[in-house]
């Protein structure tokens, strides 16, 4: 596999560092909103111990960005590779055989690349334009504290 670069800057990162590639940066509010899920949805096909939790904590970690209308079927795959990872793996562990462990690194990689395309990356956030991590500033930090105290 050829050597690809480094992955981009996520923009977040960009901004917190004052943007010091003088690129311009995609528009705040030209960010895409996704409407959140009001609850986790119950997956299609069964899941085993270690896919459903992922499968609860994707949906909960990603509520702002995955389309339950366009992502589900992705998410619930990389969900049934996670239960077989987790059978392959004890495999490895019990049997050490050098074509289990092939196979493992296989999968892993394909977990990965998969998560990636649901965004669980800041660099693939950033990329799907999506999601941004904003840290407030003291002074917004400090309003917000006046805002309230004065609703109260």
């Amino acid at each position: 596999m050829a050597n690809m670069g480094r992955p981009p800057k996520p923009t977040e990162q960009k901004r917190l560092l004052g943007n010091p590639g003088r690129r311009p940066l995609p528009d705040e509010a030209g960010l895409i909103l996704l409407p959140a899920i009001e609850q986790i949805p119950e997956p299609p096909r069964q899941l085993f111990e270690y896919g459903r939790q992922l499968w609860d904590r994707a949906w909960g970690a990603g509520a702002t960005w995955i389309s339950p209308n366009f992502d589900l079927e992705l998410l619930l795959i990389v969900c049934e590779q996670t239960d077989e990872r987790i059978k392959l793996r004890s495999a490895v562990w019990n049997n050490n055989r050098a074509d289990e462990r092939r196979a493992l690194r296989t999968l892993e990689q394909q977990i990965v690349e998969n998560m990636s395309k649901l965004g669980f990356t800041p660099t693939d956030r950033s990329r799907l334009g999506v999601a941004e991590v904003k840290i407030k500033s003291k002074l917004q930090a400090l309003q917000e504290l006046k805002d309230k105290r004065g609703t109260n």
